[in-house]
């Protein structure tokens, strides 16, 4: 019988083997590796799992990069045959739609869309928040806040050896301006050895009357954004909300003091990456770890700063240039008006921003800053005021000095004392447009107080009490003296005080005495007419008539 000879078919014994000569094992571990590797990257990065967002698209590029390497290398050390052709295409292929959609997103295409973004109404000077309202005016900067809430933290010393103070944000607390910052863990280690008690804290300054308090918690926070690992507040959110852009992570308080932090969630309006605008908010409870999400009509209404006030200015820029669209943004500029910008120059490197002040208004804090035209003059054509919970905004005509020429003008009235102006804010005083600032010295202590006249800015008056020199600069601007006879002798009242401060002033040739009270209310006469007062010391109790500033002598 004849035998026939069947040959046994060669068996690869690679269980990976794909068809063709690749086998399946130099994709596959290159692939698991990536995946490992960019797992751990979305961990530490949390970008947004979102195609509107471009760090998304740059953290998928990034991937397929790396798998082309990994790939490469494996290929390359096992002496497989192989090729990174396909995920070289795709790469190329997503490269190519990233610039086109990016392109496509910009304002030369859509510079009308990105006109409208921002609604803008024209208001009035009469709603630029009145002399009478300048408790509601937030006068410190941040940088003096953070002097203050420093000092105080230093007198803690089981506080400041373990945690730093954050960045501060201005809110509405109690219808008063404030400066808010929650402690933070100094670096791993201080986190772990307080995390079973939480950042037990933070420090809220008052730019009105310039105190600074330490505000210690029943239970410490836990979910903060200085924590490690899973008790870090962004990373719980972005788990949460894995395809969500968000942003403008902050610390508030609401009205009885208890902590919260607030968080921006953005969309892209315009083309695929353009036009980004606030769609609505996350609220966080850094003690229980509990989140929820509210569309921009269901916010809370202590969560002051959901538009925050960078993002508010360039959208008012964009309004403001390209309502006449792109082109004659860049060359007539027919019309094309900015905020105020701030330009600082570090290292031979410039960098421009736009600044702005806060004002407490309507239970909210609005920013305001001065609108100019674009080719960088000193003044401005009018102001804009903005809702950071609302993003409602107000276009108020006034000709006038910018802010920063407001500051130079009432640094010149002190240039002997070499004090320094903080960014002004902006009252009415009786119909009159003012810039009113603090004048800090080198150590950043506030020293002074300045009122400017915005339209004619030469007008300038400083005092040692914002009472003083808000007195000073009404008569100046009326060039009227208020007289004993200007009261109303009806609405004098009885008062019993303790006299902690006495200052004699000189204005247009009289002489006034100003007093000050236990409770650090001022009131003021002619000197002439309270002579009675030469017989009291500072610490006397006397009894007065008053209708609440001027006082006289109860006979």
């Amino acid at each position: 019988m004849k035998k026939f000879n069947i040959p046994t078919p060669k068996v690869n014994r690679d269980f990976f083997t794909a068809r063709g000569k690749e086998p399946l094992s130099a994709i596959l571990i290159p692939l698991a590796v990536t995946a490992v590797i960019f797992a751990a990257a979305f961990y530490l990065f949390l970008p947004s799992l979102n195609l509107h967002d471009g760090e998304f698209w740059f953290f998928v590029i990034s991937a397929i990069i790396l798998y082309m390497v990994i790939k490469g290398l494996h290929m390359s050390i096992h002496h497989i045959r192989g090729s990174v052709k396909i995920s070289f295409l795709v790469l190329c292929c997503l490269l190519a739609a990233w610039a086109l959609l990016g392109l496509w997103s910009t304002k030369l295409f859509h510079a009308k869309a990105y006109s409208q973004i921002l609604t803008v109404t024209d208001d009035t000077v009469e709603s630029i928040p009145s002399v009478e309202a300048t408790d509601a005016i937030a006068l410190m900067d941040t940088a003096s806040a953070e002097r203050l809430g420093d000092r105080r933290i230093g007198s803690l010393t089981d506080v400041v050896s373990q945690f730093n103070v954050g960045e501060y944000i201005q809110i509405n607390y109690r219808e008063t301006p404030s400066k808010v910052a929650a402690l933070s863990y100094d670096g791993f280690f201080k986190w772990s050895a307080n995390r079973g008690r939480g950042v037990p804290g933070y420090v809220i300054v008052n730019p009105v009357d310039m105190s600074a308090e330490y505000v210690a918690l029943e239970n410490g926070m836990r979910y903060v954004p200085s924590a490690w690992f899973n008790d870090n507040l962004y990373r719980r959110i972005r788990f949460k909300y894995p395809f969500d852009m968000i942003g403008n992570l902050h610390f508030e308080i609401d009205e009885d003091g208890k902590p919260w932090y607030i968080a921006s969630v953005y969309q892209k309006k315009i083309g695929w990456f353009g036009g980004l605008q606030v769609k609505g908010a996350i609220v966080a409870d850094p003690v229980s770890g509990e989140i929820a999400k509210y569309n921009t009509g269901e916010i809370p209404v202590f969560a002051d700063v959901v538009f925050d006030g960078d993002l508010i200015c360039t959208q008012y820029n964009n309004y403001a240039q390209l309502k006449h669209g792109f082109w004659n943004s860049i060359f007539a500029q027919t019309d094309c008006r900015r905020v105020t910008t701030l330009v600082e120059t570090d290292d031979d490197e410039s960098r421009t921003y736009s600044d702005y002040g806060y004002i407490a208004m309507d239970g909210d804090i609005w920013i305001y800053t001065g609108v100019t035209s674009v080719n960088g003059d000193s003044s401005n054509l009018g102001f804009i005021l903005s809702n950071e919970r609302t993003e409602e905004t107000r276009y108020i005509p006034c000709a006038g000095a910018d802010e920063f020429s407001g500051m130079r003008s009432a640094e010149g009235e002190v240039q002997e004392k070499g004090y320094t102006a903080s960014f002004p804010s902006l009252i009415n005083v009786d119909g009159v447009p003012t810039y009113i600032m603090v004048l800090k010295d080198a150590n950043g202590l506030v020293k002074m107080f300045a009122a400017v006249n915005v339209e004619q800015y030469n007008q300038v008056v400083t005092a040692s009490s914002q009472e003083e020199c808000l007195n000073r600069y009404r008569m100046m601007i009326t060039g009227k003296t208020p007289s004993e006879e200007e009261v109303d002798p009806s609405a004098l009242k009885e008062k019993t005080i303790v006299v902690t401060k006495m200052e004699k002033i000189d204005i247009e040739g009289n002489t006034w005495l100003y007093i000050v009270d236990e409770k650090k209310e001022i009131y003021k006469a002619k000197y002439a007419d309270v002579l009675g007062m030469l017989m009291v010391s500072e610490g006397d109790s006397i009894t007065i008539l008053t209708d609440g500033s001027t006082f006289r002598m109860k006979e």
